[in-house]
């Protein structure tokens, strides 16, 4: 047994079933024993692919996704990614290979200092120096990143300490020489010292992970219920974050109903209440929060989507509920802090009836009549816009056709600017876990990543990727990936030609469309020469068709791409965050 065994018995302990990777030869040993224990090896088309389908693993089952790279560029390429979940709060473990232990700053092959670049960005980092200390490292990536505030976690796994020990001790023999000098017998007594050292017994059992999910004080859940009942106008906002513990999805969702005040979701609780709860609202939130007297915020910190905290008016009891400290007082400091899991909390909140206060009833019930009229109003106000005709595709009528033809198993995953910020406003998720994005670092470029994450936990389920066309670019070639590993996902690429959340505000304020502008590319050509079925939809007549050939691809096994022709559109004027 080798290291990459090792490290495979580590993985396999932890339950993983999928490793991401793009192969190099520092980290081979590590594929070959996960494929013989049975994990899935998906090898993709670049690093930070990979890591993108680690962390859509991680969020929609709750066991950390694993990503391994090879040393030196492998490991560069990651950061985005890594930081994008970092920022999401996302649990996953990035395995890279380095260069062997006795040649560190020597010139070896892709010898870098790894520690620096990835540190800021990861919760847990870890350089293994010898044989026996491959799982306890992978264990204990495994708890940091489960732990707390999630994470991304970093195990370094140096080549020399992967492969089988005959094949490592007769390298450092080789490179030893044979000569007789005092320094040649020198060197040779040094390296076999060091190979001694790096293969010393030991390290054969692999514990289980046990993960610590901190829970909010009964002081904060019984002052809460107080708050609640003493509004007229309570709000609850659901962040990420309350899903960090991804199997209890559904017993949230039923804490939210039985809570019974208006909510508003983001991020990957898009979906917890279905399609149509009468308690979930989806426009003007920011007319809301600055009416609401008392104002929850589960996994949601005070950043520049609720501006900075300036949306939730001083005279609101302001609830926090956060595995972050530093989350919950971003930029507005509470009046009740729960720390700890937002998701528990929430539950801990509904097993007690919230009734209003004698007196508040009809408030309670004129605040929800005032929300929904004013859902009703914007709904109309889309619907409008909808119909408007023009040369190719209306993107709102195209993101609502994508969710009357879409199963009601589907996952959508969105990658994009103004696209995907059009379809925030028009799709409905069908499910808890049924949405995607990348989150507040709001990076271009997971889209394939997901998508393959998704598809690979949910095999009998739909997968969609919405996809803007500046977006696209960066896992277009993916569409390799999914043919080759029989990945079928339904892409959907709305081209407009441009990037069109940046020129809306450039050409505005500045005159000029300079870098904003591509052209109608035949992206489905693209997907058609990997093997993917392809489909073009440039006016509304196509747009029908279109989809259900992309579904019926994708239910025969094939990935599909559809590349939607766009209209421009004013929807969303003002589109530029600060």
């Amino acid at each position: 047994m080798h290291g990459g065994d090792r490290v495979a018995r580590a993985l396999a302990a932890q339950g993983v079933k999928f490793v991401f990777t793009l192969c190099g030869g520092h980290v081979s040993p590590i594929l070959t024993g996960a494929k013989a224990l049975g994990m899935r090896v998906i090898d993709v088309r670049h690093e930070a692919t990979a890591v993108f389908a680690a962390d859509a693993v991680a969020r929609l089952t709750g066991v950390p996704g694993v990503a391994v790279v090879t040393a030196g560029p492998g490991v560069t390429n990651t950061i985005t990614a890594i930081k994008n979940a970092q920022l999401a709060q996302s649990p996953l473990v990035l395995i890279g290979g380095a260069a062997p232990t006795a040649l560190k700053g020597r010139g070896a092959l892709q010898d870098i200092d790894q520690r620096p670049l990835v540190a800021p960005h990861v919760k847990f980092i870890r350089t293994v120096r010898r044989v026996r200390d491959l799982a306890p490292a992978i264990t204990e990536a495994f708890v940091a990143a489960r732990s707390g505030v999630p994470g991304p976690a970093f195990v370094e796994c140096p080549v020399d300490l992967l492969y089988d020990e005959a094949t490592i001790r007769e390298w450092y023999a080789s490179a030893s020489g044979k000569g007789s000098s005092l320094a040649d017998r020198a060197l040779r007594w040094y390296l076999k010292r060091h190979v001694d050292r790096m293969f010393s017994p030991g390290g054969e059992s692999v514990p289980v992970a046990e993960a610590e999910v901190p829970a909010a004080s009964e002081t904060a859940v019984t002052s809460t219920l107080a708050a609640i009942s003493r509004a007229e106008r309570p709000l609850l906002l659901v962040g990420s974050q309350a899903l960090a513990c991804a199997s209890a999805a559904s017993d949230i969702a039923v804490a939210v109903t039985r809570l019974g005040i208006p909510v508003y979701l983001s991020g990957m609780a898009r979906g917890l209440l279905g399609r149509a709860s009468p308690l979930q609202f989806r426009h003007r939130r920011r007319e809301a929060l600055r009416e609401s007297d008392c104002v929850v915020l589960a996994g949601v910190p005070c950043d520049f989507r609720l501006d900075y905290g300036r949306h939730i008016r001083r005279s609101a009891t302001l609830v926090a509920a956060n595995r972050s400290r530093e989350d919950a007082f971003m930029n507005r400091r509470p009046n009740i802090l729960a720390l700890g899991d937002a998701g528990r909390f929430l539950c801990a909140l509904a097993s007690h009836v919230v009734l209003p206060q004698a007196g508040t009833e009809d408030k309670r019930e004129s605040w929800l009549s005032t929300l929904r009229h004013r859902d009703a109003e914007r709904d109309a106000e889309i619907d409008r816009t909808a119909a408007a005709q023009g040369t190719h595709l209306n993107p709102i009528a195209l993101l609502r056709a994508i969710d009357a033809a879409a199963g009601e198993n589907a996952t959508f995953i969105a990658d994009g600017g103004d696209f995907v910020a059009t379809a925030a406003y028009t799709l409905r998720p069908r499910a808890p876990l049924a949405w995607l994005d990348p989150g507040v670092f709001g990076t271009l470029g997971v889209g394939a990543g997901f998508a393959l994450g998704a598809k690979l936990c949910r095999p009998d389920d739909e997968a969609w990727i919405l996809w803007g066309d500046g977006a696209c670019g960066y896992g277009l070639a993916e569409y390799d990936t999914f043919v080759r590993h029989g990945i079928a996902v339904i892409g959907v690429v709305g081209n407009d030609a441009g990037w069109t959340q940046i020129a809306r505000e450039q050409v505005k304020l500045l005159g000029d469309d300079v870098a904003t502008v591509l052209a109608r590319t035949d992206y489905h050509r693209v997907a058609e020469g990997f093997g993917a079925a392809g489909f073009v939809a440039r006016s509304a007549g196509d747009m029908a068709a279109a989809l259900a050939g992309a579904r019926t691809a994708a239910r025969e096994g094939r990935p599909a791409l559809v590349n939607a022709w766009l209209d421009p559109s004013a929807f969303r004027e003002g589109s530029i965050s600060m």
